[in-house]
């Protein structure tokens, strides 16, 4: 399909394949099918639907809910004519939810099948007021409006805005536009990457959360390279091996859901033949794994993504000829950098360091994000006036341009693919009647990569009570970040200006291996 490699929109897709492919489909979901002929004509009553409520060009409208063929469907719609859509965490705690909202100032706000209660309880408590909408009125809404032509986005207008975790403890919305997503397709095709290609026959599983990029991603790639998308609201092992049985011939997945799959009982009756790629990514894959995966799917190629929400994704890839059944070093990194991707590690200062050296991976491409919503200093100190943004992973390049990350600068912990900034989880910690300080860090987690701890100070007189300090967390913020441990300790340890020095407290957990990620 490499007649699409000059598109630079969204509505350009949606012309192409209306065209190209009317009768194909282009998302299926519990059943229902559409085509990229429906999907086309949808697009436009989606238009007039929000018109007719107020939204256009530049107007933010969020989703909360799981992944859903209307969300995927709304998303791309968006990026049609210039309305930004937001994702929200549905696994969030309902405060994180009304801020995420709040901070948008979306006039809409969608929820999904199942969230119509949360979603009705925070909106009154938003500044802009906004609508609430379910699914099943949204579906209607929509059939109903006219199908009225529409114009079209131009390639640097956004249309999504992620929200990233913190290290001041408030997620930053990431605005992404359609050059990010459409900049790099032609190089990879260019340098004939066998995993660039699209066939007619291609599928791919939608089942990582759409509130990321490596859900919402993923489906925009799928659509771009007109491709059937099956949709599934969540990850589990079971509904994944049911897709690949459908005939899925490519999937992202995080290592901790990829054991899951490929351990659960149905997996050795599945049929494995059509699936050509594994993509994975937050963690490079223990060597066990790889050895088990492959007997499982002994036909596919594994590959490691790398890259970040603020990159629109993966910059990096560590290819399948890296991955070795007996091991080999490279596959401790993270790869090299795509066709169109510059990647350098820098000192503190910003200056290139010599190849071996560890520093800061710095990276440069029409992926990179616009900015982040509303925060023109954390722009910048991102996003250099030359286009290089920092990634906060500590890292060191090899001679042959492998990059092997070594810790995190930012002391983001990243479990179960999940992204956890301490900030966070201390914020929610802090007020607790028995802490007077807390510092949370990441240590080593054989299923999930990391886990988080909480180490605390207790307030003089009091003792601490760990299951009550997890408990009161876990009213506070997502599942995911709540800890799963507690440690009580006298002190923190801090450099002289006062600064807490979590490298301290993580070293006794990652002692003997050779970072400090997982």
């Amino acid at each position: 399909m490499r007649e699409t490699a000059g598109f630079e929109t969204f509505d350009a897709f949606f012309r192409h394949w209306a065209a190209e492919r009317p009768d194909a489909v282009a998302h299926e979901q519990d059943g229902r099918q559409t085509t990229f002929g429906e999907l086309e004509v949808f697009s436009r009553r989606y238009a007039a639907f929000l018109a007719a409520h107020g939204v256009g060009k530049g107007d933010r409208v969020a989703w909360i809910g799981k992944n859903s063929d209307l969300y995927y469907g709304m998303l791309l719609s968006c990026a049609r004519i210039g309305v930004v859509m937001v994702p929200v965490g549905w696994r969030l705690a309902p405060a994180e939810m009304a801020y995420i909202v709040g901070d948008t100032g979306a006039k809409l706000i969608f929820a999904g099948e199942g969230f119509a209660e949360v979603t009705h309880e925070i909106a009154p408590t938003l500044p802009a007021k906004p609508t609430v909408l379910v699914e099943a009125e949204t579906r209607a809404g929509i059939a109903a409006s006219p199908a009225d032509a529409v114009t079209p986005a131009e390639p640097m207008d956004a249309f999504l805005q992620l929200y990233t975790s913190g290290t001041t403890g408030k997620p930053k919305g990431a605005v992404l536009c359609q050059r990010n997503f459409m900049g790099l397709r032609g190089p990879a095709l260019d340098a004939g990457l066998p995993w660039a290609e699209w066939t007619d026959d291609e599928a791919i599983l939608l089942c990582m959360p759409c509130a990321h990029i490596g859900g919402t991603g993923l489906g925009t790639l799928a659509f771009c390279g007109g491709a059937r998308a099956i949709v599934q609201a969540e990850f589990t092992a079971e509904g994944a091996l049911s897709a690949i049985g459908q005939g899925i011939t490519r999937f992202f997945i995080v290592p901790a859901a990829l054991q899951m799959l490929i351990q659960h009982p149905i997996a050795a009756s599945t049929d494995f033949s059509r699936l050509k790629y594994v993509l994975y990514g937050a963690a490079p894959i223990p060597l066990e794994l790889l050895r088990e995966a492959v007997t499982t799917i002994p036909n596919a190629s594994f590959m490691q993504c790398y890259g970040m929400t603020e990159t629109t994704g993966t910059i990096a890839v560590l290819p399948p000829w890296d991955h070795d059944l007996a091991g080999n070093e490279r596959m401790r990194s993270i790869g090299k950098a795509s066709p169109g991707v510059e990647i350098r590690i820098i000192d503190g200062e910003g200056r290139e360091v010599p190849r071996g050296t560890v520093g800061e991976i710095e990276t440069r491409s029409t992926a990179n994000m616009l900015y982040y919503w509303q925060l023109p200093e954390a722009t910048a100190k991102t996003i250099s006036d030359e286009g290089w943004l920092r990634t906060g992973d500590a890292a060191y390049m090899d001679a042959d341009g492998y990059v092997f990350i070594q810790d995190r600068i930012k002391d983001m912990i990243i479990t179960g693919g999940e992204n956890v900034y301490p900030a966070e989880v201390e914020s929610a910690i802090y007020g607790h009647p028995q802490v007077a300080e807390v510092a949370v860090i990441g240590v080593p987690d054989a299923r999930w990569g990391e886990a988080v701890k909480a180490c605390v100070v207790p307030r003089d007189g009091c003792e601490v009570d760990e299951a009550s300090v997890i408990a009161w967390a876990r009213e506070r913020i997502a599942g995911f970040k709540v800890p799963k441990s507690v440690d009580v300790i006298p002190a923190l340890p801090r450099n002289p200006s006062g600064k807490i020095l979590r490298r301290n407290l993580r070293e006794p957990y990652w002692e003997g291996m050779d970072r400090q990620v997982n």
